[in-house]
């Protein structure tokens, strides 16, 4: 149930700290992890312009699935994290489900028409390029519902850094460049290795800055399982990994030496790093929002170091 107040509307001005509707969605849209889908398309097209194959539509395509299919799982996972009472200490963002100002069943309505668009749009880039891409598509829109939802919801498992290194990171990368080439070569798997790590370092920042309020409502995500030490440990490796990979495609040869500028935000993944040694709620925050820059940077960087 939502516990709404009568005697104040939550938009009128009598209560004017309380956020609109509008702000609200936004909120419950997880800008900050945005990042994990746009990186990605961007990582993926860089490896296609680089090897001379492009076409324009497809890859639009590919960025409008990435986008819904993480705004879907994002609103799909503020409904359940609402219906299994996983979001009554909140310690993060304001949710739209238990906020009082969204009724639950309209943020449930979101996820699934923001996985519908991802699934018309996928429909049309498959029928463009290759139906392999219908299955695959189908999958990642199922796991995403099936993240915290469903009676099994492996995100409560501790497998959600699974569902982001491949879905967020191999599938999402690979799958743009297919999209251009209808082929994925070595340099595509390479920098979704990467997207994939920088997106599960973003999930497991996101879930230390949790881990109390998790445990304490049975969410059994990776960072209860392991602890905060051992966790700020593996977010130092996944940022790690991330640059060791630019190093791994220019070893064997399959991009040129400016295949190297993502290091160029080592600097910065460190200071990442470096704030997860606090448990402090507002300071992890921060650090999610940077782990997120960094992630846009590192295939910004990326894509500037293949066209050159």
């Amino acid at each position: 149930m939502t516990r709404t107040s009568r005697s104040a509307s939550p938009t009128s001005p009598a209560s004017p700290s309380v956020p609109s509707r509008a702000r609200v969605w936004w909120l419950a849209a997880r800008p900050a992890t945005l990042a994990a889908a746009v990186s990605p398309v961007l990582a993926g097209t860089a490896v296609a312009v680089h090897d001379g194959a492009v076409r324009s539509l497809p890859g639009l395509g590919a960025l409008v699935v990435a986008l819904a299919i993480q705004v879907g799982t994002n609103y799909a996972n503020d409904y359940s994290d609402h219906v299994r009472g996983a979001d009554r200490k909140r310690v993060g963002p304001l949710r739209a489900a238990s906020s009082g100002i969204v009724a639950p069943q309209h943020v449930r309505a979101a996820a699934f028409s923001a996985f519908g668009v991802a699934a018309v749009v996928g429909v049309a880039v498959a029928l463009a390029t290759s139906w392999v891409l219908i299955p695959i598509g189908a999958v990642a829109v199922a796991a995403g519902w099936l993240y915290t939802g469903g009676p099994r919801p492996y995100g409560y498992a501790g497998l959600g850094e699974v569902f982001v290194f491949v879905f967020f990171g191999l599938l999402a990368t690979a799958g743009t460049t297919y999209v251009h080439e209808l082929e994925v070569p070595p340099a595509a798997w390479a920098a979704g290795c990467a997207t994939g790590l920088l997106a599960c370092a973003i999930l497991a920042i996101n879930n230390l800055r949790d881990v109390e309020t998790d445990a304490e409502a049975g969410k059994r995500t990776l960072a209860v399982r392991l602890g905060r030490p051992a966790t700020r440990a593996l977010i130092g490796a996944f940022q790690a990994g991330a640059l060791l990979v630019p190093v791994v495609v220019v070893a064997f040869r399959w991009a040129s030496p400016w295949a190297l500028l993502p290091l160029l935000t080592a600097p910065a993944a460190f200071a990442v790093v470096r704030a997860t040694a606090s448990a402090e709620a507002p300071v992890l925050i921060r650090a999610l929002r940077r782990s997120a820059v960094v992630e846009v940077w590192w295939a910004l960087l990326w894509t500037l170091g293949l066209l050159l």
